[in-house]
């Protein structure tokens, strides 16, 4: 099954901002588009609009002035649904509400030929539950674009329970067609990214809860030691956090209130307050004219170590030692079947983030997981009461002196980017093994659709395959509540590792 023909017309029902941005793709492309909204005169007023993004287009050299005017000329605003009936593609996205959208596909389905392709641009509504509406709904099928549609160039083709095979594939094949990326899912509650993303945000929220620390800080870990493009504070901000908020509902209600997807208090009262984020002046942080901007927690310079005695390899985190001999630090090597570890000449102990907390030890340091230690320019340091001071400041000092700001952050276990990344593995590999996407699929979408530095099958190679499941595993029992248990999947891909390497534990 091949990509439409670009003589066909296309058809998009709404003319919000998705819908526009869909219109231009499609039009940039080469087809014929048909714009319709049931508000008189928004279909015109939508057409100028995408008149004056071409305009730009042609002002930055992406689009010449007579592309632009051929595509102004197959751009038709249409006054009635029965103006659509020769397309051979109609996109809704309209209303996010499953009545709204059932109607409409239902008149639709009227009017249009039965070879026709029908789809939804919904981020949050079943695609099976609004294709059971239609008499035909083999030929319905998600096609969910990423705002601002022009320019991002992931779609996540979603098949419902009654879609064609050939249906998938030839919106699949378009979407291609038209210059993206389309990944194939099944119909699950937030489909490919809305799904595997719900850590990003949860974790963050999880350690603000537990005044682990501000948001400031944890968005500045997210960003300078884990690799993360943008904060999950500024990312919800930036969102809309009524809208974040509906998301992450909506996933959780659809998985019969799942603990894995349990929204976050602080930000339902948030959005109580009508702190909605950038829209509305203030969010997480502060937007208006005059507010200081909020500085993540930084320690003060301290003394670095003389010297570290390294047991075990530290696992992920082994180049740090190659860093720590660059810096002029003495490494001292012991070989130790229990540590993965650094030990202080104070006495104590340095580890990476392992779901377990400080105060269960003597004396021990966590510090965070990185995307690149050589990289990074921020770590996180976890500390408890209880911990020394002499320790925490060797802890301190040695970071500082590989360059990288310090930032002392509670006793969380798992500390920030660690469980983050672990949650984000863990989902991965229970969507593949329940049929949701491949791993090729999935790490294509969290990269494109919401620019993670690695996708997660990506992470679970670079980390080991026991990593994920050791750490939620600790943090399971730290925490039995259901939310960080190992799914089954997670738990069959470790436990293979170890049986192949003789392991019977």
């Amino acid at each position: 099954m091949t990509a439409l023909d670009l003589s066909s017309p296309v058809a998009v029902v709404g003319t919000g901002t998705m819908g526009q941005g869909i219109a231009q793709v499609a039009l940039v492309a080469g087809h014929p588009v048909r714009l319709y909204d049931a508000v008189p005169g928004r279909a015109r007023e939508a057409a100028a609009a995408i008149g004056a993004r071409l305009d730009r287009l042609v002002e930055k050299e992406r689009l010449t002035g007579a592309d632009r005017d051929a595509a102004r000329a197959r751009l038709l605003p249409a006054e009635s649904l029965a103006e659509l009936a020769d397309s051979a593609l109609v996109v809704e996205a309209v209303l996010e509400r499953l009545d709204v959208k059932q109607d409409l596909l239902r008149e639709l389905e009227d009017v249009v030929a039965e070879d026709c392709l029908l789809a939804t641009n919904t981020s949050s509504l079943s695609v099976t539950a609004i294709g059971g509406a239609l008499r035909a709904p083999g030929r319905f099928v998600g096609l969910h674009f990423f705002n601002p549609a022009p320019l991002l160039p992931l779609v996540e083709v979603v098949s419902g329970f009654a879609t064609d095979v050939t249906s998938a594939t030839r919106a699949y094949e378009t979407a291609r067609a038209w210059g993206k990326t389309p990944v194939a899912c099944a119909d699950t509650p937030g489909f490919i990214v809305n799904r595997i993303a719900r850590p990003f945000y949860a974790e963050a929220f999880a350690v603000y809860e537990a005044h682990g620390a501000d948001p400031a800080t944890i968005d500045a870990v997210l960003r300078e030691c884990g690799g993360f493009r943008i904060g999950a504070f500024e990312l919800t901000d930036l969102i809309g956090q009524d809208v974040n908020e509906s998301v992450t509902h909506s996933v959780w209600q659809s998985f019969f209130h799942d603990v894995r997807f349990t929204p976050s208090l602080a930000q339902r009262r948030l959005v109580e307050s009508g702190r909605l984020g950038r829209k509305s002046g203030q969010g997480w942080y502060d937007y208006r004219d005059g507010a200081e901007r909020a500085e993540p927690h930084t320690a003060e310079a301290a003394q670095p170590p003389a010297y570290v005695v390294a047991e075990g390899d530290l696992g992920p985190a082994s180049e740090l030692l190659a860093l720590i001999r660059e810096a002029g630090i003495q490494v001292r090597e012991e070989d130790e079947d229990h540590g993965t570890r650094l030990v202080l000449p104070s006495g104590g102990q340095l580890a990476l983030a392992d779901g377990q907390t400080s105060v269960e030890f003597r004396d021990v340091v966590y510090f965070d997981l990185a995307l690149d230690y050589r990289r990074a320019t921020r770590i996180a340091l976890s500390a408890s009461q209880d911990t020394s001071p002499q320790t925490l400041a060797e802890a301190t000092g040695l970071f500082q002196v590989l360059g990288k700001k310090v930032s002392v952050i509670g006793d969380v276990p798992g500390m920030i980017v660690a469980r983050t990344v672990a949650r984000i593995v863990d989902l991965a590999h229970d969507a593949v093994a329940k049929g949701v996407a491949t791993e090729e699929d999935i790490d294509t979408a969290m990269r494109l659709g919401v620019n993670y530095p690695l996708g997660p099958f990506e992470w679970s190679r670079r980390l080991g395959r026991n990593w994920a499941y050791a750490l939620l595993d600790d943090l399971h029992l730290r925490d039995p509540s259901g939310r960080y248990a190992p799914s089954l999947a997670l738990y069959r891909h470790a436990y293979a590792t170890d049986k192949r390497e003789g392991s019977t534990s």
